[in-house]
């Protein structure tokens, strides 16, 4: 008796990875080979902070895991103490939701994105943090590349054995190499380091055992650039010139205008889940201007 074969229904996955404070300029000069390949199949596009938004990780973060600027997220500075996510939920509590018995993943050595520290998590429920003393994210740089080791380690893992909906990772030593001594060769070499830990995710995704039935978008990104001396906070394009490279079913080719704040929408597209007309952004490709 013959019968047909009936082909497994394919997943939809997205990786979001954050590098913090990498300059547009440098992103494009360095060896990122591994976000180069990504972004031949989709895009790498220069992004602006919106002008409602200080060029400061809390509000920029936040503006991408909730898809609103920092008059209605509440985060204007690195304290995220009266933050007003309870109105503006992050895209991970939003997949939760809306997508029953979805799992989803974040990890990152600062503390606000994932724990309680400093007013946060900007991610409800929390996620990974290395075991690491309070504060150590802002001493020695060895430290801190550890710290980004031991999160994306934990990252390729997880992405590896488990099949969350969403995953967000965030790699924080370019900024604290740039606050530490501005825009330097070891600068540099910071971005590079996130680009081979880009590598080691996107190998953990391919040698997933249902691959070949999987759907995965991958956004990487930062939030703000750096003064050649070091720090940011102000407007001068070398710190407002941020950059976003995303590859995936119905990512835009080329250089699209994209936004911070479109990271959200394009997410819960990706993932079949409806737009919320209220937000500001829209998923890549859609926004006009």
């Amino acid at each position: 008796m013959s019968g047909s074969v009936i082909s497994p229904t394919r997943s939809s996955h997205v990786l979001i990875m954050g590098w913090d404070g990498v300059r547009d300029d440098v992103v494009r000069s360095a060896r990122t080979p591994h976000l180069d390949a990504l972004a031949a199949r989709g895009f790498l596009s220069t992004v602006r902070v919106h002008a409602a938004n200080p060029t400061i990780s809390g509000p920029v973060w936040s503006t991408m895991a909730t898809g609103v600027y920092s008059d209605r997220h509440g985060v204007h500075d690195n304290d995220f103490t009266g933050n007003a996510f309870d109105r503006h939920p992050d895209v991970l509590s939003r997949i939760r939701a809306d997508l029953p018995g979805a799992t989803t993943f974040a990890a990152g050595a600062w503390a606000p994105l994932v724990t309680a520290g400093s007013g946060g998590p900007l991610f409800a429920g929390g996620g990974y943090r290395p075991e690491l003393p309070a504060g150590a994210e802002d001493g020695p740089l060895e430290v801190v590349a550890l710290m980004d080791e031991a999160v994306m380690s934990r990252t390729a893992r997880e992405l590896l054995h488990r099949a969350h909906a969403a995953v967000f990772t965030y790699a924080v030593l370019p900024d604290i190499v740039g606050h530490t001594e501005g825009v330097t060769d070891r600068y540099r070499r910071a971005v590079e380091t996130c680009d081979e830990q880009l590598g080691v995710l996107l190998a953990a995704i391919d040698a997933r055992e249902n691959r070949e039935h999987e759907d995965w978008t991958v956004i990487v990104l930062t939030d703000h650039g750096h003064l050649d001396a070091g720090h940011h906070g102000g407007d001068s394009d070398e710190e407002r010139l941020a950059w976003m490279a995303a590859a995936g079913p119905d990512v835009p080719s080329g250089e699209p205008v994209v936004d911070h704040a479109d990271v959200l929408p394009h997410v819960l597209k990706a993932l079949g889940l409806p737009a919320d007309s209220a937000l500001p952004g829209a998923p890549f490709g859609d926004r006009s201007r």
